[in-house]
């Protein structure tokens, strides 16, 4: 924990603090002081700069997954080759209102290139448009389809892991509470810095609540686009820490950014687990904020968390085919 007389500034990597002073000198609006449609066009503008460059994939497919509504969303297969490989799921972040599977296309092809698996990314419908619980219903939906029609797109569906960043990663928490539900077995939940909590309460919100990338007030405007209602808050599937028990659920890899207003409930939904006898891998990248793992250009931890994240992936699988 960090002393009182501490700035929690003074925590930050030098690159990480250079990437801030630039973002600060650009003056662009917050996200919070534009529309939904604004800010989508400044994060799709955006998400390619401090990017590692896009990997070369032998196997990229763009189509579609059913919903159970019937609306088709955008799906994307990423792989290193040809033939039967286990999957991830991915879920973009972006506060259940920005960003997409282009957004997270480096990241996605990054990961499938490291753990030498399948990656589907998922686009899930986008709020204020569809609100809660529509990108928690897609995912689901999303997941259920890939187990019981990703054979149909040469894929090993006998080894399925599913995750995702920020919002993603709240979606990827829910989904493996709801495949244990369903006896659907998954090899591993892959989380970076999942939203986990009801309220913006905890220490870390306070600590970090300006001048870290993710703010408050972004964080605030993110959930006024996304519930309803003040009960949504406190539905499992938007805070996974209420969710009546996690046992029994997939592995967790988890990591998150020391600097952020969301590392305090990404520590105690890691704590949740443990305490449900659930492996947990539980990785915290010292001096970086939020977003950090789609600026691998000049980050360097940002690249090691995707080593980290694809060497999980390799063992939960690993360990998958050999039991």
């Amino acid at each position: 924990m960090t002393p009182p007389w501490t700035s929690p500034s003074s925590l930050l990597t030098h690159a990480m603090r250079d990437v801030i002073v630039r973002m600060e000198r650009a003056g662009r609006p917050s996200f919070d002081k534009l529309s939904p449609n604004q800010a989508r066009a400044a994060y799709e503008a955006g998400s390619g700069v401090l990017e590692i460059p896009r990997a070369t994939l032998p196997r990229v497919e763009d189509f579609e997954i059913t919903m159970r509504d019937n609306h088709r969303v955008a799906a994307r297969l990423y792989a290193p080759e040809h033939g039967a490989l286990p999957v991830l799921m991915y879920f973009h972040g972006g506060g259940f209102t920005v960003g997409s599977i282009d957004t997270h296309d480096a990241l996605c092809r990054q990961l499938a290139r490291l753990a030498h698996c399948a990656v589907v990314s998922v686009d899930y419908r986008l709020a204020p448009e569809h609100q809660f619980p529509t990108a928690a219903n897609d995912a689901w939906d999303s997941l259920q389809w890939l187990v019981g029609h990703g054979a149909t797109l040469g894929l090993d569906t006998r080894h399925v892991a599913v995750g995702g960043d920020s919002a993603g990663g709240t979606l990827a928490t829910m989904c493996a509470i709801l495949a244990r539900d369903a006896k659907i077995r998954l090899s591993l939940q892959l989380l970076f810095y999942p939203g986990c909590a009801s309220h913006q309460d905890t220490d870390a919100h306070k600590r970090f609540a300006n001048g870290f990338v993710l703010g408050e007030a972004q964080i605030t405007w993110f959930f006024s686009q996304y519930v309803r209602s003040p009960a949504d808050r406190d539905d499992w599937r938007f805070a996974p820490l209420n969710a009546e028990d996690v046992d029994d659920v997939a592995p967790a890899w988890i990591g998150l950014a020391e600097c952020d207003p969301l590392v305090d409930e990404g520590v105690l939904y890691a704590d949740k687990l443990r305490a449900a006898g659930v492996v947990v891998d539980l990785e915290i990248y010292r001096g970086v904020t939020h977003e950090f793992i789609k600026m691998g250009r000049v980050i360097p931890e940002a690249r090691k968390a995707h080593s980290d994240a694809a060497r999980a992936l390799i063992l939960a699988f690993s360990q998958d085919l050999s039991s």
